[in-house]
Protein backbone atom coordinates (compact mmCIF):
# COMPACT_ATOMS: atom_id res chain seq x y z
CA UNK A 1 0.00 0.00 0.00
CA UNK A 2 1.21 3.53 -0.71
CA UNK A 3 0.22 6.81 0.87
CA UNK A 4 -0.07 10.28 -0.59
CA UNK A 5 3.01 12.42 0.06
CA UNK A 6 2.67 15.30 2.48
CA UNK A 7 3.27 18.76 1.02
CA UNK A 8 6.34 20.35 2.65
CA UNK A 9 6.12 23.58 4.57
CA UNK A 10 6.22 26.73 2.48
CA UNK A 11 9.27 28.90 2.04
CA UNK A 12 7.62 31.63 4.07
CA UNK A 13 7.30 29.38 7.13
CA UNK A 14 11.00 28.51 6.93
CA UNK A 15 12.36 32.00 6.25
CA UNK A 16 15.11 32.69 5.55
CA UNK A 17 15.38 29.94 2.94
CA UNK A 18 18.85 29.05 1.67
CA UNK A 19 17.91 26.44 -0.95
CA UNK A 20 14.58 25.99 -2.72
CA UNK A 21 13.88 22.77 -4.62
CA UNK A 22 10.92 22.48 -6.97
CA UNK A 23 9.75 19.52 -9.06
CA UNK A 24 13.11 17.78 -8.87
CA UNK A 25 13.45 14.62 -10.95
CA UNK A 26 16.66 12.67 -11.41
CA UNK A 27 17.12 9.93 -14.00
CA UNK A 28 19.88 7.55 -15.02
CA UNK A 29 19.39 6.90 -18.74
CA UNK A 30 15.73 5.78 -18.90
CA UNK A 31 15.32 4.93 -15.19
CA UNK A 32 13.79 7.55 -12.93
CA UNK A 33 15.67 7.46 -9.61
CA UNK A 34 13.98 10.38 -7.83
CA UNK A 35 10.76 12.22 -8.64
CA UNK A 36 8.55 15.09 -7.51
CA UNK A 37 10.77 16.54 -4.79
CA UNK A 38 9.75 19.95 -3.42
CA UNK A 39 11.77 21.16 -0.46
CA UNK A 40 12.84 24.36 1.30
CA UNK A 41 16.15 24.26 3.18
CA UNK A 42 16.48 26.95 5.87
CA UNK A 43 19.66 28.90 6.42
CA UNK A 44 21.91 28.20 9.43
CA UNK A 45 20.18 24.96 10.34
CA UNK A 46 20.80 21.23 10.00
CA UNK A 47 18.46 19.36 7.69
CA UNK A 48 18.66 15.55 7.80
CA UNK A 49 17.66 13.24 4.96
CA UNK A 50 16.41 9.87 6.20
CA UNK A 51 14.83 6.88 4.51
CA UNK A 52 15.50 3.29 3.40
CA UNK A 53 18.47 2.38 1.22
CA UNK A 54 18.00 3.15 -2.45
CA UNK A 55 15.44 5.91 -2.05
CA UNK A 56 17.71 8.59 -3.49
CA UNK A 57 18.93 10.52 -0.45
CA UNK A 58 22.57 10.72 -1.59
CA UNK A 59 21.48 11.25 -5.19
CA UNK A 60 19.52 14.32 -4.14
CA UNK A 61 22.40 15.57 -1.98
CA UNK A 62 24.74 15.40 -4.97
CA UNK A 63 22.42 17.70 -6.92
CA UNK A 64 23.28 20.63 -4.67
CA UNK A 65 26.91 20.73 -5.82
CA UNK A 66 26.17 19.25 -9.26
CA UNK A 67 28.25 16.13 -8.67
CA UNK A 68 25.63 14.22 -10.66
CA UNK A 69 27.01 16.04 -13.70
CA UNK A 70 29.99 13.68 -13.50
CA UNK A 71 27.88 10.49 -13.71
CA UNK A 72 27.34 9.16 -17.26
CA UNK A 73 23.67 8.96 -18.17
CA UNK A 74 22.50 11.10 -15.25
CA UNK A 75 20.03 13.90 -15.91
CA UNK A 76 18.49 16.38 -13.50
CA UNK A 77 15.21 18.19 -14.16
CA UNK A 78 13.41 20.77 -12.11
CA UNK A 79 14.62 23.80 -10.19
CA UNK A 80 17.25 24.17 -7.47
CA UNK A 81 17.66 27.76 -6.34
CA UNK A 82 20.52 28.73 -4.02
CA UNK A 83 20.42 32.29 -2.68
CA UNK A 84 18.07 33.27 -5.47
CA UNK A 85 20.15 31.76 -8.27
CA UNK A 86 19.25 28.68 -10.30
CA UNK A 87 22.30 26.42 -9.92
CA UNK A 88 21.63 24.54 -13.16
CA UNK A 89 21.43 27.68 -15.27
CA UNK A 90 23.75 27.68 -18.32
CA UNK A 91 26.02 30.39 -16.93
CA UNK A 92 26.69 28.72 -13.58
CA UNK A 93 30.13 27.09 -13.40
CA UNK A 94 30.17 23.89 -11.32
CA UNK A 95 33.66 24.65 -10.01
CA UNK A 96 32.50 27.97 -8.60
CA UNK A 97 29.34 26.37 -7.21
CA UNK A 98 31.47 23.79 -5.37
CA UNK A 99 33.36 26.58 -3.64
CA UNK A 100 30.06 27.70 -2.15
CA UNK A 101 28.73 24.18 -1.52
CA UNK A 102 31.21 21.82 0.19
CA UNK A 103 30.87 18.04 0.41
CA UNK A 104 32.04 15.66 3.15
CA UNK A 105 32.12 12.04 2.02
CA UNK A 106 31.13 8.89 3.87
CA UNK A 107 34.73 7.75 4.32
CA UNK A 108 37.53 10.18 5.23
CA UNK A 109 39.68 10.87 2.18
CA UNK A 110 42.71 12.95 3.25
CA UNK A 111 45.46 13.49 0.70
CA UNK A 112 48.76 11.66 1.35
CA UNK A 113 50.55 14.81 2.46
CA UNK A 114 50.91 16.89 5.60
CA UNK A 115 47.93 18.17 7.56
CA UNK A 116 48.92 21.71 6.57
CA UNK A 117 49.12 20.89 2.87
CA UNK A 118 45.73 19.15 2.97
CA UNK A 119 44.00 22.27 4.23
CA UNK A 120 46.05 24.67 2.08
CA UNK A 121 45.32 22.70 -1.09
CA UNK A 122 41.96 24.31 -1.91
CA UNK A 123 42.97 27.93 -1.26
CA UNK A 124 46.11 27.42 -3.36
CA UNK A 125 43.99 26.07 -6.22
CA UNK A 126 41.87 29.20 -5.99
CA UNK A 127 44.82 31.57 -6.19
CA UNK A 128 45.94 32.17 -2.60
CA UNK A 129 49.76 32.24 -2.69
CA UNK A 130 50.76 34.35 0.31
CA UNK A 131 52.28 32.19 3.03
CA UNK A 132 50.81 34.42 5.73
CA UNK A 133 47.34 34.15 4.19
CA UNK A 134 47.65 30.38 3.88
CA UNK A 135 48.85 30.07 7.47
CA UNK A 136 45.82 32.02 8.64
CA UNK A 137 43.25 30.04 6.64
CA UNK A 138 44.80 26.70 7.67
CA UNK A 139 44.76 27.53 11.37
CA UNK A 140 41.26 29.05 11.21
CA UNK A 141 39.88 26.02 9.36
CA UNK A 142 41.49 23.54 11.75
CA UNK A 143 40.06 25.47 14.68
CA UNK A 144 36.56 25.53 13.16
CA UNK A 145 36.80 21.78 12.58
CA UNK A 146 37.71 21.26 16.26
CA UNK A 147 41.01 19.53 15.53
CA UNK A 148 43.54 22.35 16.01
CA UNK A 149 44.39 21.54 19.64
CA UNK A 150 45.17 17.94 18.69
CA UNK A 151 47.53 18.72 15.79
CA UNK A 152 48.90 22.23 16.33
CA UNK A 153 52.36 21.04 17.41
CA UNK A 154 53.01 18.93 14.31
CA UNK A 155 50.50 19.87 11.63
CA UNK A 156 53.15 21.22 9.27
CA UNK A 157 55.05 17.94 9.06
CA UNK A 158 52.69 15.16 10.18
CA UNK A 159 51.18 13.09 7.37
CA UNK A 160 47.39 13.23 7.39
CA UNK A 161 47.17 9.48 6.82
CA UNK A 162 48.66 8.89 10.28
CA UNK A 163 45.62 10.45 11.98
CA UNK A 164 42.82 8.36 13.47
CA UNK A 165 39.61 7.90 11.47
CA UNK A 166 37.75 10.55 13.43
CA UNK A 167 40.63 13.00 13.12
CA UNK A 168 40.84 12.35 9.39
CA UNK A 169 37.14 13.15 8.99
CA UNK A 170 37.52 16.41 10.92
CA UNK A 171 40.57 17.21 8.79
CA UNK A 172 38.47 16.66 5.67
CA UNK A 173 35.89 19.05 7.13
CA UNK A 174 38.66 21.59 7.75
CA UNK A 175 39.90 21.14 4.16
CA UNK A 176 36.39 21.82 2.91
CA UNK A 177 35.93 24.85 5.19
CA UNK A 178 39.17 26.35 3.87
CA UNK A 179 37.52 27.06 0.51
CA UNK A 180 34.91 29.29 2.18
CA UNK A 181 31.62 27.44 1.58
CA UNK A 182 28.20 28.59 2.76
CA UNK A 183 26.52 25.19 2.50
CA UNK A 184 27.94 21.90 3.84
CA UNK A 185 26.75 18.57 2.48
CA UNK A 186 27.49 15.49 4.59
CA UNK A 187 26.88 12.03 3.16
CA UNK A 188 26.85 9.52 6.05
CA UNK A 189 29.86 11.31 7.63
CA UNK A 190 29.99 9.05 10.70
CA UNK A 191 29.21 5.63 9.25
CA UNK A 192 32.89 4.58 9.25
CA UNK A 193 33.65 6.00 12.72
CA UNK A 194 33.55 4.62 16.25
CA UNK A 195 31.07 6.02 18.82
CA UNK A 196 33.56 8.46 20.37
CA UNK A 197 34.60 9.89 16.99
CA UNK A 198 30.93 10.04 15.97
CA UNK A 199 30.15 12.12 19.05
CA UNK A 200 32.90 14.59 18.16
CA UNK A 201 31.55 14.98 14.63
CA UNK A 202 28.01 15.47 15.93
CA UNK A 203 29.20 18.14 18.36
CA UNK A 204 31.03 19.81 15.49
CA UNK A 205 27.90 19.81 13.32
CA UNK A 206 26.00 21.59 16.08
CA UNK A 207 28.74 24.23 16.34
CA UNK A 208 29.06 24.75 12.58
CA UNK A 209 25.38 25.40 11.92
CA UNK A 210 25.68 28.89 13.45
CA UNK A 211 27.81 29.82 10.42
CA UNK A 212 26.78 27.34 7.73
CA UNK A 213 23.72 25.66 6.27
CA UNK A 214 24.13 21.90 6.68
CA UNK A 215 22.43 18.96 4.97
CA UNK A 216 23.22 15.48 6.22
CA UNK A 217 22.26 12.06 4.89
CA UNK A 218 22.11 9.45 7.63
CA UNK A 219 20.71 5.97 8.18
CA UNK A 220 21.08 6.49 11.93
CA UNK A 221 17.71 7.60 13.31
CA UNK A 222 19.21 8.57 16.66
CA UNK A 223 21.80 10.71 14.93
CA UNK A 224 19.15 12.52 12.89
CA UNK A 225 17.17 13.16 16.07
CA UNK A 226 20.26 14.46 17.89
CA UNK A 227 21.80 16.81 15.34
CA UNK A 228 19.10 18.05 12.96
CA UNK A 229 16.65 20.91 13.21
CA UNK A 230 14.53 19.62 10.33
CA UNK A 231 14.15 16.15 8.84
CA UNK A 232 13.06 15.06 5.38
CA UNK A 233 11.85 11.48 5.00
CA UNK A 234 12.15 9.79 1.59
CA UNK A 235 11.03 6.37 0.47
CA UNK A 236 10.52 4.31 -2.70
CA UNK A 237 7.25 4.49 -4.57
CA UNK A 238 5.51 1.65 -6.37
CA UNK A 239 7.46 2.69 -9.49
CA UNK A 240 10.74 2.17 -7.55
CA UNK A 241 11.56 5.88 -7.75
CA UNK A 242 12.43 7.75 -4.58
CA UNK A 243 10.21 10.60 -3.46
CA UNK A 244 9.77 12.93 -0.51
CA UNK A 245 7.07 11.71 1.86
CA UNK A 246 7.25 14.38 4.53
CA UNK A 247 9.49 17.17 5.81
CA UNK A 248 9.27 19.24 8.95
CA UNK A 249 10.78 20.02 12.36
CA UNK A 250 12.72 16.99 13.58
CA UNK A 251 10.77 16.71 16.82
CA UNK A 252 7.52 16.57 14.87
CA UNK A 253 8.81 14.00 12.36
CA UNK A 254 9.90 11.68 15.17
CA UNK A 255 7.00 12.16 17.60
CA UNK A 256 3.96 13.32 15.62
CA UNK A 257 4.43 12.79 11.86
CA UNK A 258 1.61 13.71 9.52
CA UNK A 259 2.06 10.68 7.27
CA UNK A 260 1.58 7.01 8.18
CA UNK A 261 4.62 5.98 6.14
CA UNK A 262 6.81 8.29 8.21
CA UNK A 263 5.40 6.87 11.43
CA UNK A 264 6.07 3.32 10.28
CA UNK A 265 9.64 4.12 9.26
CA UNK A 266 10.74 5.95 12.41
CA UNK A 267 9.10 3.21 14.48
CA UNK A 268 11.23 0.61 12.69
CA UNK A 269 8.38 -1.21 10.97
CA UNK A 270 10.23 -1.13 7.63
CA UNK A 271 13.50 0.09 6.15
Amino acid sequence: MSYAPTIPASAESLAPTKIRVRDLRISYDTRVAVRDVNLDVPEHAVTAFIGPSGCGKSTILRCFDRMNDLIPGASVHGSIVLDGEEINAPGVQPVELRRKVGLVFQKPNPFPMSIYENVAYGPRRHGVSSRAALDEVVETSLRRAAIWDEVKDEYRRKNALSLSGGQQQRLCIARMLATGPEVILMDEPCSALDPIATLRIEQLITELKTQYTILIVTHNMQQAARVSDRTAFFTLGDDRAGYLVEEGPTRMIFTDPANRLTEDYVAGRFG
